[in-house]
């Protein structure tokens, strides 16, 4: 497969970090990550968006609708506090979920601490977009993404997004052979 130029996109959910109080220390790590995996090139769509549902809402349809994002990474906004409503807006956006994502990243977090029961991280599709909600801190985003990305490539196959390669000495993926 050849490899050609796609958009990813990051959007670190965050009060604080949306009002420049805080840092964009998730968005930054999630980044890093994609960075260090993928060998496919890539452009990013970034925002930094508080926890409104309906900013959340409509950052995501623009990336996946008007960016065409084949993934969108959301950091934060996933346990129970009040404030958290990133798999809400996730989930009225997108056309399909797919809980096993959710499932396999609370399952990789249990062996940390014991909260990740709390913890309501999820993805679902819109258009051949991906949409994968993580969690907020940086050690939990490379837990929980290391988790889940072997699937995250044929899943954007599967949907008609771009093919994405990776590094295979940091990050094999699974693909059926044909």
């Amino acid at each position: 497969m050849t490899s050609q130029t796609t958009t990813i996109g990051v959007i670190n959910i965050s009060d604080r970090a949306s009002k420049g109080i805080y840092e964009d220390i998730p968005g930054k790590a999630c980044l890093e990550l994609l960075e260090e995996w993928l060998v496919t090139p890539f452009e990013v769509a970034y925002a930094v968006v508080p926890d409104e549902q309906d900013q959340i809402e409509a950052t995501l349809k623009e990336f996946a609708d008007q960016k065409g994002c084949s993934l969108v990474v959301t950091t934060g906004g996933t346990g129970p506090a009040l404030r958290d409503i990133t798999p809400e807006a996730t989930e009225a956006v997108c056309e399909k979920m797919l809980p096993g994502f959710g499932e396999q990243m609370r399952t990789a977090s249990l062996k940390y601490v014991p909260t990740a029961i709390l913890s309501r991280q999820t993805a679902g599709t819109r258009g051949s977009c991906l949409i994968v909600n993580l969690p907020g801190k940086p050690k939990a985003i490379r837990e929980n993404l290391e988790a889940v990305f072997p699937a995250i490539p044929y899943c954007i196959d599967l949907i008609g997004g771009a093919y994405l390669e990776t590094d295979e000495s940091v990050m094999k993926v699974f693909r059926p052979k044909r």
